[in-house]
């Protein structure tokens, strides 16, 4: 069984109904979200219309046994300053906030669930391809 750490597309894609997210987080051992992530959803739901129920339903996933949020850390921030370090070598910048949620990703040694292909510029870490 592996850690899934899901990026805010992926959680927007399960609660959309793709059953390719829903049927891997079903195999998974943690299902690891980062406060990056909960960041932006709470944005989005605070420029849509359905507000308070997608706040509903981020609690109840968040509230999951096999749900774990996690911290920001001093380690985070070593492997986001390693993360954005070699990616400006790279000349592949993405951007800030996926390079946070790349850093848990690595700190954790968690599977990404993105689809964002640009995670893929990132040396070491583990990505689902969809």
């Amino acid at each position: 069984m592996k850690r899934l750490l899901l990026d805010t597309n992926a959680y927007s894609a399960l609660m959309s109904g793709d059953t390719r997210i829903s049927e891997l987080l079903g195999k998974s051992e943690a299902i690891l979200i980062s406060p990056i992530v909960i960041g932006e959803l709470l944005d989005g739901f605070m420029g849509g219309s359905r507000e308070k129920a997608n706040r509903a339903l981020l609690e109840r996933f968040l509230a999951k046994p096999r749900t774990v949020s996690l911290p920001i850390t001093p380690e985070t921030a070593e492997h986001f300053a390693a993360v954005k370090r070699q990616l400006r070598r790279k000349g592949k910048p993405i951007p800030l906030n996926d390079v946070w949620i790349a850093a848990s990703s690595l700190e954790h040694g968690a599977q990404l669930v993105s689809f964002d292909a640009h995670f893929s510029e990132i040396d070491g870490i583990l990505r689902w391809e969809p």
